[in-house]
């Protein structure tokens, strides 16, 4: 996929924006690491710490929480800053909760550190989109933030098998150390390739917050908050599903994130491609694909055969990432950075409430399987948002 020759960003050649696109990415895969690879290792954790799989879930839905709060607090307190500096301060942040998550003494201690870890991740998506979609034209937006969100999908396909396996032999506690250093040397990075760019304009905390307040982006976090989350209900419950339903060996998690990883890839370069093609409609499509996969996938669970395919199908609901991200910024005016980071912020309540709701199926005795049916109404009630989303922004003409 071809760059341009130039960026707003001056003085940056073809050759530098490559670079920058890579540090961004890089920081996308160390995030990608820290939030996902507890989902693969949920067994080693529960044996590790003495606690149960479902309670394991809730390190998933308070690393969320911490998503949700940080997002848009470190947002509005980072809005003066220049983006480099700010990239930077989030970055560090991450990977010094993560060094701290890989020395909890304890379920309690681990619980707060895995929120504390989530604090800077909207953010430094948002950041991270808004640069990268600066140095691009504007029709290219939507693929230039999907390149951003590689690092993410990357992370699913290779570096949270990768972290599993790491967990399974040594202790889960290397996958969060490992997740520590990658952010380090993302800050490296970013101070070595991203120039500051003093010509960047200022946002101010009142005019961010008075833009963002507006129907068109809650309604734009709504379709996140809930359309995503089935996703996360079928992902978070992945390996105790590979073991106690497919009744395959623990050797075939690795396998089986992968498989989820490369659906993340396929439909996280699809859905940028959808965006600058079809606009707001990509997300319907979207969402009414997820509902089928998610649906179809309690049927597939039995075989491994049937499973791979499955959960990749299950990954490519990536898709839905880039086309809000773009549309939001679209929609939200004089808010760009508050209105970017909450984008994931949205995204993390669905990963808060997907595992939440498949825990609660699954605890009430409806079986690992569960969460596909779980997710398909989660995906349902995404698509009810987006017709409230289309009617709002397409009003029928009076008489």
């Amino acid at each position: 996929m071809a760059l341009p020759k130039t960026s707003d960003v001056t003085g940056v050649s073809a050759r530098s924006l490559i670079l920058i696109e890579l540090a961004l990415t890089l920081g996308s895969f160390a995030i990608g690491l820290g939030e996902f690879s507890i989902m693969g290792l949920m067994p080693e954790v529960a044996a590790d710490l003495q606690v149960t799989e479902p309670q394991v879930g809730h390190l998933i839905s308070i690393y969320a929480l911490g998503v949700v709060v940080g997002a848009p607090i470190l947002a509005i307190l980072g809005s003066r800053l220049y983006r480099r500096t700010l990239l930077m301060l989030l970055m560090g942040f991450f990977a010094l909760g993560n060094l701290a998550t890989a020395w909890a003494s304890g379920y309690d201690s681990l619980l707060l550190y895995r929120f504390i870890s989530g604090l800077p991740h909207g953010a430094y998506f948002g950041v991270a989109s808004l640069i990268a979609a600066s140095m691009v034209p504007a029709d290219q937006r939507a693929k230039a933030v999907s390149r951003v969100m590689l690092g993410l999908t990357i992370a699913m396909l290779a570096g949270n098998p990768l972290a599993t396996w790491l967990g399974q032999q040594f202790s889960w506690r290397w996958a969060f150390a490992l997740v520590g250093i990658i952010g380090a040397l993302t800050v490296l990075l970013v101070f070595l390739y991203l120039p500051l760019n003093r010509q960047e304009a200022q946002s101010n905390p009142l005019t961010e917050l008075k833009a963002f307040n507006q129907k068109a982006v809650w309604l734009a976090l709504g379709i996140g908050s809930v359309g995503f989350a089935g996703m996360f209900c079928v992902f978070s419950y992945l390996a105790p599903t590979v073991l106690q339903v497919t009744q395959m060996g623990e050797g075939w998690i690795p396998i089986t994130l992968a498989a989820f990883g490369l659906g993340g890839i396929v439909g996280n370069m699809a859905g940028g491609w959808l965006f600058d093609r079809l606009q707001f409609r990509a997300v319907l499509w979207i969402l009414l694909w997820s509902a089928l996969v998610l649906f179809l996938f309690p049927w597939a669970a039995h075989s491994i055969w049937t499973l791979l395919p499955a959960v990749f199908a299950v990954g490519t609901m990536v898709a839905l990432s880039p086309p809000l991200q773009t549309h939001l910024m679209d929609v939200a005016a004089e808010a760009q950075t508050l209105a970017a980071a909450s984008n994931h912020a949205a995204f993390n309540v669905a990963n808060a409430l997907g595992p939440w709701l498949g825990g609660l199926a699954i605890s009430a005795g409806m079986g690992w399987t569960v969460t596909g049916y779980v997710g398909t109404l989660t995906a349902l009630v995404g698509l009810v948002v987006f017709y409230l989303t289309w009617k709002q922004q397409n009003p029928k003409p009076t008489a």
